[in-house]
């Protein structure tokens, strides 16, 4: 009768530590807290560029190798595939970080600065991986230690080249999305305060279409621009042109951007050059405005090449679809962050952003969510992404972790899990 009493008792603690697993997770987390923020400072002070990830990779690999991770280079040892310990037949969702940075220059006056001249984290890639890297160990913490209502499958995916719309495709094809039901990951947002997070079923982020522009001159001397065609002046009229006529060709209600970021043309004052390059973006939310923009600039380059005497060459490159949230990840994310942070700091995005997201690369395959996650430090000025002084309230690490683990547990319930793929 002791035996049977005893294995009772068992029982009924094993049951109380697996209601408790929110708490048991959160704590794993806050158990963690000071490792996430000194991953994340290493690598904002050691960054990468896009496909340039090699050190960063290595410096994530060693750590998720140390705490028993199966993991799996990307291509061109860029990247990597991360796998719970343990083999399991149970449906697997996955989460997913991105690990490049921007060519800028780091203008903040912290201990933890870009080391790297003109290279810098200026999109939070690095608070997205220390984040997977505290999500995963959680994870994995309460695995081990049996405290999980039921078993889970999970991958971590630490993906290169996002900021060029090229390391999603790659990874999809070196299969990080194998026997993956599910994908879910973060974005910090420096507009919203450490605490809040923002949600958004649908369209998130802008189609985003990547723009070359060749205009071919005629060179010559500076002093005699009658005698050649000067690329650089039609240059200025088309920039003009576009940023003109766009704007009063399409419907007011329609969302469209486009920005030329780049010029390059000639190598010295006195001298007309032969050729000039542009480089920009296209930004749009609806597919069909997407096509009628692309028609409207190919008819503005051949309107400017006839009047100027210049060859135009327009190529589109590097198309990156808008991410399009599923309904019930998206829910389930939203339920979940009023859990960690309080209903009333989760916030309904209204409209989407027309930045672009290569997580979009992943939904054309399976469905997944992703959310904004607070990182703006209150009475702090305002860092936005892509500028020489972003940085973040470290505070939302854990809380970006904590939402993110136990949305995997939930995904995982066997009751549910039917609904949620």
């Amino acid at each position: 009768m002791k035996g049977l009493a005893d294995r009772s008792n068992h029982s009924r603690r094993a049951y109380k530590n697996r209601m408790n697993w929110q708490q048991d997770l959160d704590a794993a987390i806050d158990a963690r807290a000071q490792q996430i923020v000194s991953i994340r400072r290493h690598l904002h002070a050691h960054p990468e560029i896009s496909g340039e990830e090699r050190d960063t990779t290595m410096f994530l690999q060693q750590l998720l190798v140390d705490e028993g991770f199966r993991v799996r280079l990307g291509p061109d040892d860029r990247g990597l595939i991360v796998d719970a310990p343990s083999e399991s037949d149970r449906p697997k969702i996955a989460v997913r970080a991105d690990i490049d940075a921007l060519r800028l220059q780091d203008q903040k006056d912290v201990p933890y600065r870009s080391c790297r001249d003109g290279v810098m984290h200026a999109c939070g890639h690095d608070a997205h991986s220390s984040i997977l890297f505290g999500t995963l160990c959680s994870l994995r913490d309460l695995q081990r230690d049996k405290k999980l209502p039921w078993e889970i499958n999970f991958r971590g995916i630490f993906q290169p080249a996002e900021e060029t719309a090229e390391g999603a495709l790659e990874m999809v094809e070196a299969g990080a999305l194998d026997q993956v039901r599910a994908i879910l990951a973060t974005h910090v947002d420096p507009s919203r305060l450490a605490g809040r997070i923002g949600t958004r079923v649908g369209a998130f982020t802008a189609n985003c279409d990547n723009l070359q522009i060749t205009i071919m001159g005629r060179g010559g001397h500076a002093a005699r621009p009658h005698e050649a065609v000067d690329p650089i002046a039609t240059a200025a009229i088309l920039i003009n042109s576009i940023y003109l006529s766009v704007p009063r060709a399409t419907d007011s209600q329609d969302a469209v951007v486009i920005t030329i970021g780049q010029i390059a043309g000639g190598e010295n004052p006195n001298v007309i050059p032969d050729r000039v390059e542009l480089r920009g973006t296209m930004r749009t939310l609806d597919f069909a405005v997407r096509d009628r923009t692309k028609d409207h600039l190919r008819k503005i380059c051949r309107g400017i090449e006839a009047s100027t005497g210049s060859e135009i060459h327009l190529t589109f490159y590097g198309s990156i679809p808008s991410v399009r949230n599923d309904p019930q990840l998206t829910m389930m994310l939203n339920r979940i962050g009023g859990e960690v942070l309080g209903v009333d700091n989760v916030d309904d995005v209204q409209r989407a952003s027309m930045g672009s997201e290569d997580f979009a690369a992943y939904l054309d395959h399976i469905p997944g969510s992703m959310f904004r996650l607070g990182s703006a430090a209150a009475g702090a000025a305002l860092t936005p992404l892509h500028t020489p002084r972003f940085d973040i309230d470290e505070s939302a690490l854990t809380l970006g972790a904590k939402i993110l683990a136990r949305a995997v547990v939930t995904w995982s319930d066997p009751e549910n899990l039917g609904t949620l793929i």
